[in-house]
This record gives C-alpha cells, structure tokens and sequence, in this order.
C-alpha cells in the first residue's frame, strides 16, 4: 500500500491558549513545547527532551486538537494516521507501515500523531485469538518508540488507557489524562463559540453532559438552521413584494 494513503498531513494552526483542558495539561504541554524549542542548548548538559506523549481520555474532549496546537507551536506539519487502512490482516504487513510512517515523520522532522493507539497497542496479556501476532505488533512499536530521535515528537491517543500495554505505557514521558467537561467550562465554551455569530442567535438553550466536540456540533447545527431560517424568511418576503 502507497504509504501517503496510510497518512494525513495536517496543516491547520491551532494555538494552545484556545485549548480547553485543565491548567495541569496546559503547564505540561508548555514546559514539553519549551524544551523542544530549546533542544540544542539542553543538549548541552545531556538532559533529555520529553518527545513521547499519550493523550487519554473521554472522546471528543481535545485529545487531537491538542496534538494540532503542540505542532503549531512548533511550527512543525503534523502528521496523522489513518487507522483504517493501516491495521492489516497480515501483522508482518502492519508492522512494516508503521515503520515506514516513523522513517516519514522523522525524516520530515513532523509531529507523528497516533489517534486510536490502543487498536495497534493492545496490552500482550490479553484473550485476543491473535495474540501472538499482537505481541509481534507490540515489540516492532516499543521498538521504533525507544529509538525515536530526540528532534522528533510522538503522540499518542486513546480513549482505552487500559487497554494499552504496559510496557508502552511506560515509554511515555507525559500521560495526560482528558475528562468531560464540566456545566462552567462548558459556559465559557459556548460564549467563545457564539462570538462568532450575531447577538440575536445567542439566546440558545445549552445543553450540558456532553464532550466539547458534541457541544460545537450542537451550536453548529443549530446556527446553521437559525441561519437558514432567516435567510429564506427574508427571500420570502422579499419576493412578496415584487
């Protein structure tokens, strides 16, 4: 398989001050982004750079938002994987794309980003019939992971913390943990989100219990609709007058 059709090289910029997660990710995510930024002069005195991140977590709460800022930050492409075409019935073919996507994003100096991780991270231990294949999967990753250069970023994505090996999980600098929001976080998301649209729109019922992204799509769908309304009202009328 073409190894561009296994990936996806994103380009929008996102800065980490529009992120909505706790201050404890924020603070993590800076110090990571300020060592990378200052990788030659840490070199100097053989500290490490932390390069190896896992976001874990509720859906749809900015795991994969926040790996698009930490690369805007860096001003580096990020570049996504496409589960679906990856996982492959033959494991020794799934082991040689994730190789290949790791040779790209390092030798294109980007931001690999691996949503979904625990589809191809699958803990050694556990009752699936393939197993053995799995743990070939597991060991070539761990791997490519240990040998990652210091110039190179990794992140990682889960909604399953627990179902990820524990020998990779070990591997990860920085484990941040991503929860639902809650009623007052969601407040200050929506009031960011109904900027943008015209003060008369505004008065909307919010809805609450869901994850950031549900929320955008709810005042998405919602505008669209007001919007709409509007504009046929108008056009409407418009032509009753002629």
């Amino acid at each position: 398989m073409n190894l561009y059709e296994l990936t996806v090289t994103d380009t929008e910029k996102i800065a980490l001050n529009d992120l909505f997660f706790s201050n404890e990710n924020k603070a993590a995510l800076t110090q990571t982004i300020k060592e990378h930024q200052y990788l030659e002069e840490l070199k100097k005195y053989n500290l490490k750079v932390d390069n190896k991140i896992l976001l874990h977590g509720h859906s749809g709460c900015g795991k994969t938002t926040t790996a698009k800022a930490i690369a805007t930050a860096l001003n580096k492409n990020i570049v996504i994987i496409n589960l679906s075409t990856l996982i492959n019935a033959k494991i020794g073919e799934t082991s040689k794309n994730v190789k290949a996507i790791f040779d790209k994003a390092i030798r294109e100096k980007s931001v690999l980003f691996l949503d979904e991780f625990d589809q191809i991270g699958k803990s050694r231990d556990s009752d699936d019939k393939d197993v053995g294949e799995m743990r070939r999967l597991v060991n070539t990753i761990i791997q490519l992971i240990d040998y990652l250069p210091a110039d190179s970023l990794l992140i990682c994505a889960t909604n399953h913390y627990h179902a990820i090996d524990t020998a990779l999980l070990r591997r990860f600098q920085l484990r941040l943990q991503f929860e639902m929001p809650d009623e007052d976080q969601l407040d200050v998301y929506y009031d960011q989100l109904l900027e943008a649209f015209p003060l008369h729109l505004q008065d909307i019922p919010r809805k609450y219990n869901i994850s950031y992204a549900e929320a955008k799509d709810y005042i998405h769908t919602l505008m669209k609709k007001q919007i709409i309304a509007e504009l046929e009202f108008e056009k409407n009328t418009k032509q009753g007058l002629e």
